[in-house]
């Protein structure tokens, strides 16, 4: 089933929560072993989990955040480990596994029985290994749907920019830590689409969220997920296909990176594949468009 939403005016569904300065004001921080998680927290209800992506964080969510408060849900999301607000610590060996335990330890620590999954580019990744565990019959909390946003679940049509490519290589450590803020606006602009770029401001905001706490000197260390993907690929991909509860993939089809491609293939393999294509958006659907992503939400979780 496929939905095609054309491209209208660029929205932004933004709330009171909008600047980065309010939203960290509105969280809390817990520990995970010695390190600090910053994490946010509203409504009541079934929990509704937003996992956010490389190299961003929680704040992806701040301009849906308002919008989704209007669901019967109570809305969580944190910064992993190495993001954001969250600690960074500078030889760790991050990896998606990792991610998994400190979200479905959370869920678990809050107690939890019944959760829904949006997530987006690394955060689908941390999705699919819940969804495998929820299968292995590791988790004590039932996922009751998922709903992706542009990311690489299926690492064979996935196209990685050129920045992404350098840190994962052999000289990582060096590009990561010589990471200018020019290169980074460049790189990361070409993630949206051509109508819907950050602004100065809002660049100033990523990059600063990106350099906190020495940030982009674990870039290269962060981004060995594309290699994890690629060696749990079958675990990870066979985790939507067993899935047996309700999941919808909702692709802006202007990503460079997981955007039509991705949603080809996601037809192809996910029975009964549930897609919402939005024109004219890049790999940030809920930051460049929040409404139509809102609506695209809202109609699936009506569903059931």
């Amino acid at each position: 089933m496929e939905r095609v939403v054309p491209c209208g005016a660029a929205d932004t569904g933004i709330g009171t929560d909008s600047t980065l300065e309010q939203w960290q004001k509105g969280g809390k921080w817990f520990n995970y072993g010695h390190y600090a998680i910053f994490s946010r927290m509203a409504g009541q209800g079934d929990g509704l989990v937003l996992l956010h992506g490389f190299p961003t964080a929680s704040w992806d969510w701040s301009r849906l955040w308002p919008l989704l408060a209007n669901q019967p849900f109570q809305l969580l999301t944190l910064d992993m480990l190495g993001f954001g607000f969250s600690d960074k610590p500078q030889n760790y060996r991050y990896s998606i596994e990792d991610q998994a335990d400190l979200q479905q330890g959370w869920i678990e620590g809050l107690g939890l029985k019944h959760v829904h999954l949006l997530a987006h580019d690394y955060g689908c990744s941390v999705a699919q290994e819940l969804l495998a565990r929820e299968q292995e019959g590791l988790l004590r909390f039932h996922i009751d749907s998922v709903v992706f946003l542009n990311g690489a679940l299926f690492p064979e049509v996935h196209r990685p920019l050129l920045i992404q490519k350098l840190l994962s290589g052999p000289l990582g450590s060096l590009v990561s830590r010589g990471l200018t803020r020019r290169t980074f606006d460049s790189s990361f602009c070409r993630l949206f689409s051509e109508q819907r770029r950050p602004s100065p401001q809002e660049l100033d905001n990523f990059w600063g969220l990106l350099t906190y706490n020495n940030g982009r000197g674990i870039l290269h260390r962060l981004i060995q997920y594309m290699e994890e993907r690629r060696c749990h690929r079958n675990r990870w991909v066979n985790a939507l296909i067993e899935a047996d509860q309700p999941m919808r993939l909702i692709s802006g089809t202007a990503d460079p990176v997981s955007g039509v491609a991705m949603a080809m293939r996601y037809r192809e393999l996910v029975p009964a594949a549930d897609v919402v294509s939005l024109r004219g958006v890049g790999h940030y659907p809920h930051y460049e468009s929040p409404v139509e992503v809102y609506q695209a939400v809202r109609a699936f979780y009506k569903q059931f």
